[in-house]
C-alpha cells in the first residue's frame, strides 16, 4: 500500500506524479493518504497530499485503477478535528474536492475520539456509505479495547463496522500491536494495513549512525533505533537481502506481509529506486527460516 504522506512534503508535485505513475504502471493499486498531510510543514494547512493525488487522477485518468484510502480526525486547526458526525460530513466533502473524486474507497478514523459515542461516528459513516461517497471504513491509532468496543457497537446496532485497522507496526515496533491489537484483529477478522512499515526509513538501511540522521526530515524519528537491537535487525536484513538478491527495505516489508492478519504494509517512496524497493517487496516470498531469523533479531 503506497503511503501518500510524502506528497507535498518531501516530494514536490511533478516528482509525486512520476512516482505515482511508476507505482501504478508496476501494478500497485492501493494508496493511503489523510486530510492532515502535510499540515506540520511551515506554511501548509493540510490537504497538500490529497490535492496532489487529485491532480494526478485528473491528469492520468486512473482513478478507477486505484483503491483510495484517506483519513479524518486529526487536528486541522480552528477546531476542525475529531469524529463528530457534523465534522465528518464537512471533512469528507473537503477530501472529495481535493481528491477530485466522487467516492473514497476506504475512509478511516485517523485516531480515536473518546468524546464522541461510537454510535454517532458509525452513524455518520453509514450515511456516507448510503450516499455512495464512502465504500468501507477503517480505524487507525486505536487501542485494542477501544477497537473492540467500536466493533461490538457495530455488531449490536447494525451500523457499518471498521473493516481495517491501521496500526504502528514494523520490525522495530512490535509489542504494542502484537500484544494489544492482534488478538482483536484475529477475533473479528479485519484487515491490517500497518503504517511506518520501514520505521521512518530505518529499515531501509540508510541510517546506520547519528551522522546519517543529521539534517534529514525523519532523522529524529530514527535516532531511537540506533542501538544494539536496531543494529541486530539491520544485520539480519542485510544477510537475508543478500541471500535473496534483494534489499533491506524489500525484506522488511516482506516480513510484515508474512505476518498473520496483515493485508498490506504501508510504505512511501521519495525516489524511483525507493519505489522499486516497494514494488519488489510484493514479489518477495521469504522462507520460514528467514522470517524467524528476523523475528528473533527484533524480539522484544
Amino acid at each position: 500500500m503506497l503511503g501518500g504522506n510524502v506528497f507535498g512534503w518531501t516530494v514536490g508535485e511533478e516528482d509525486s506524479f512520476a512516482l505515482l505513475d511508476q507505482a501504478f504502471d508496476a501494478g500497485l493499486n492501493f494508496i493511503d493518504t489523510a486530510d492532515v498531510y502535510s499540515r506540520w510543514v511551515p506554511g501548509h494547512t493540510g490537504g497538500e497530499s490529497e490535492t496532489i493525488i487529485g491532480k494526478w487522477f485528473a491528469r492520468s485518468g486512473r482513478r478507477n485503477d486505484v483503491v483510495l484510502a484517506t483519513k479524518v480526525g486529526m487536528d486541522m486547526g480552528d477546531g476542525r478535528q475529531g469524529l463528530k458526525p457534523e465534522y465528518i460530513q464537512r471533512a469528507v466533502e473537503d477530501s472529495l474536492r481535493r481528491l477530485q473524486t466522487d467516492r473514497i474507497d476506504l475512509y478511516q478514523s485517523h485516531k480515536d475520539d473518546e468524546t464522541t459515542p461510537n454510535e454517532d461516528t458509525l452513524g455518520a459513516y453509514a450515511r456516507l456509505i448510503e450516499a455512495g461517497k464512502v465504500r468501507y471504513i477503517g480505524a487507525s491509532n486505536y487501542t485494542g479495547a477501544r477497537l473492540r468496543k467500536a466493533l461490538e457497537t457495530a455488531g449490536r446496532t447494525g451500523l457499518p463496522a471498521y473493516a481495517t485497522l491501521q496500526p504502528h507496526y514494523n520490525l522495530m515496533e512490535r509489542q504494542g500491536y502484537e500484544s494489544d491489537l492482534a488478538p482483536v484483529v484475529a477475533e473479528h477478522g479485519i484487515g491490517v494495513i500497518p503504517y511506518y512499515s520501514l520505521a521512518s526509513g530505518f529499515l531501509s538501511g540508510k541510517y546506520r549512525s547519528a551522522d546519517d540522521t543529521a539534517g534529514k526530515a525523519r532523522g529524529r524519528g530514527v535516532a531511537k533505533y540506533l542501538n544494539e537491537r536496531g543494529f541486530a535487525v539491520l544485520a539480519a536484513l542485510d544477510e537475508i537481502a543478500g541471500e535473496h538478491r534483494s534489499t533491506p527495505a524489500a525484506v522488511a516489508l516482506a516480513w510484515l506481509i508474512a505476518q498473520p492478519g496483515i493485508t498490506a504494509p504501508i510504505a512511501s517512496a521519495t525516489s524511483a529506486p525507493q519505489m522499486e524497493d516497494l514494488i519488489s517487496a510484493t514479489q518477495l516470498k521469504l522462507d520460514a527460516g528467514s522470517v524467524q531469523k528476523l523475528s528473533d533479531a527484533s524480539g522484544y
